[in-house]
């Protein structure tokens, strides 16, 4: 028998939660990174229209998916389909999937922390330098930061539910947000910052062409969490008197505020550090920007406020990067746990247990996969050059299923489920919705082109990813 459903305290505490798992380390670095070279305001523009129109269907389609089953993604499409053996392949990939993606970011966290440690004892003119991230990745130090985080992760998962996942939201978020406006209101009052601001912000559509388009999709897509099951497990988790369409505009309004925000804290601390600085020349890689930039960044603060200074302001940094990391974490790795609760009957305890052993494992391979292990590093030749594990992982995972798995759920609600179900789903906690506009443009783009857009983006990132061409 299924272990008893629990469920979020309020619905605060789900708008928190589902945040967290939307706020990620992309979202405070690659995101303004992304949108600076690619048009700036223009960019802002087409990001913000694609989760209005793209994001938020979907994402209300996966919160319903959960809240009418209360069922993980694997007994959610079981049951809504009648247990068709067809309709279960997208619920198994909605489980994998997040299962897989904990693994490689849960070592992405680990350096993070490493950083942060480093960071409050004084090191900062270390981590400045151009070879400490390679001795760093490639020292057993990380296998240590690995137990630890993870036991951080997993008893926040223990406590349950509301005691757990939605105390620690509560705490962990608002904390982020005033941490980040506290850095960036600090950033925009050093020398040169306005320049920062005006390349992030100013709009030069001439940089908007289909591959930039393509990326704000994408972007806006694995910002808000959509492909990897998070938003029907917590759907499960909603009271039956909560407003999924308005819960879910809270989400994505708070993701991409965040995400906005962590560009006025990016851009004018790189300008202020070099006001000459070409903003296209800057990395595409998240970790590229924080472990390999901008340390060197944080250094030069100390012109203005000492090294002390600096190291504070570099070891807050890092700090809001982890808290936005292990809230993404939290959420992932609850997938797999209500997974097991939910098919196996297993006690949340023993759920955790068994992913934590098969996560650690995997994760341990991914740590290796930068030089210490040759198996590893090199594990398999594709689109032209060697892969390591953790590429191959995070190729697969990251860059490449979420949107056949967004595409599934479209079809599943529309034309399995069947779209009179879904608005009935939407209009419980939303009397307003049934007859809305809303209601009609959420049933017309989930049936229609939502589908076709997540298709392309499907078949385009394979052909680059694994034949090293694209379409666009």
């Amino acid at each position: 028998m299924a272990a008893a459903r629990e469920h979020f305290g309020s619905r605060l505490g789900f708008i928190l939660a589902a945040a967290g798992s939307a706020v990620g380390i992309g979202n405070l670095v690659a995101f303004p990174v992304a949108a600076t070279k690619s048009g700036g305001g223009a960019f802002l523009l087409v990001y913000a229209l694609f989760v209005l129109f793209i994001c938020l269907p979907v994402m209300m389609a996966e919160l319903a998916l959960g809240r009418k089953t209360d069922k993980d993604p694997v007994g959610a499409y079981r049951q809504l389909s009648g247990g068709s053996r067809l309709w279960s392949l997208p619920g198994w990939l909605a489980l994998i999937t997040p299962f897989m993606i904990a693994v490689f970011y849960l070592v992405v966290t680990v350096w993070v922390l490493g950083y942060l440690i480093e960071t409050l004892t004084g090191n900062l003119d270390m981590l400045a330098t151009e070879a400490y991230f390679g001795q760093f990745i490639n020292s057993p130090v990380v296998f240590v930061y690995l137990v630890v985080l993870m036991l951080a992760i997993n008893g926040i998962l223990a406590l349950g539910v509301k005691d757990g996942i939605e105390r620690a939201a509560k705490t962990l978020m608002p904390t982020l947000f005033v941490m980040l406006i506290g850095l960036a209101t600090f950033v925009l009052m050093q020398e040169n910052a306005i320049l920062g601001v005006k390349y992030y912000l100013v709009p030069d559509f001439s940089k908007l062409n289909a591959e930039v388009v393509k990326n704000a999709m994408s972007q806006a897509f694995f910002s808000l969490s959509l492909g990897m099951g998070i938003m029907i497990t917590y759907g499960s988790y909603m009271k039956r008197k909560d407003s999924i369409p308005g819960s879910a505009k809270v989400v994505a309004l708070t993701d991409t505020l965040v995400a906005f925000s962590a560009g006025l804290l990016i851009l004018p601390s790189i300008f202020h550090f070099n006001p000459q600085i070409d903003p296209t020349e800057l990395s595409d890689s998240s970790a590229g920007m924080i472990f390999l930039f901008l340390p060197k960044i944080f250094l030069a603060l100390q012109e203005n406020i000492g090294y002390l200074g600096a190291s504070i302001f570099a070891a807050v940094f890092f700090f809001l990067v982890l808290v936005a990391a292990l809230t993404s974490l939290v959420s992932i790795i609850e997938v797999p746990v209500a997974t097991l609760r939910d098919e196996r009957g297993m006690e949340r305890k023993k759920a955790i247990y068994v992913i934590a052993a098969v996560q650690l494992v995997l994760a341990i391979a991914c740590a290796v996969s930068f030089g210490m292990v040759d198996w590893f590093t090199n594990f398999i030749h594709l689109a032209g050059s060697d892969k390591s594990f953790f590429d191959l992982v995070e190729l697969i995972f990251y860059n490449t299923i979420l949107p056949l798995n967004g595409l599934l759920v479209c079809l599943f609600v529309i034309y399995k489920w069947k779209k009179s179900n879904l608005d009935l789903e939407l209009q419980e906690g939303d009397a307003g919705f049934m007859g809305s506009l809303s209601q009609k443009y959420v049933n017309f783009s989930l049936g229609s082109f939502i589908p076709l857009i997540l298709l392309l983006i499907f078949i385009n990132t394979v052909a680059i990813n694994f034949f090293g061409y694209s379409f666009i």
